[in-house]
């Protein structure tokens, strides 16, 4: 679980990050959830975003897919959510405090 200081800092990290997953019409399949979690083990932190037509809120999709990627809900603002996994490898690319 990330307290208020982590998250503030994974928060600062990713408003710099492009958008690699689109949420679409399709919602949330397994798939999504396997690309997502592959992603999550190379970098840690990623940046997703919900279309109009998927029928779900930015945090409905962040958490259901939180839940099935073993990650953290980092925030969710507007369309967009950020998610932060630890890198099962020793070698972290994000050091929190």
């Amino acid at each position: 679980m990330l307290n208020s200081k982590q998250r503030a800092y994974l928060r600062s990290l990713a408003a710099e990050l492009d958008t690699i997953f689109q949420v679409g019409k399709g919602g949330v399949s397994e798939e999504t959830c396997t690309q997502i979690s592959n992603a999550l083990t190379a970098r840690e932190l990623i940046k997703a975003r919900v279309l109009e037509n998927s029928g779900y809120t930015a945090r409905e999709a962040a958490e259901l897919i939180a839940s099935h990627t073993d990650s953290e809900v980092v925030t969710c603002i507007g369309t967009k959510f950020v998610l932060y996994r630890p890198s099962p490898k020793k070698k972290k690319r994000i050091e929190l405090l």
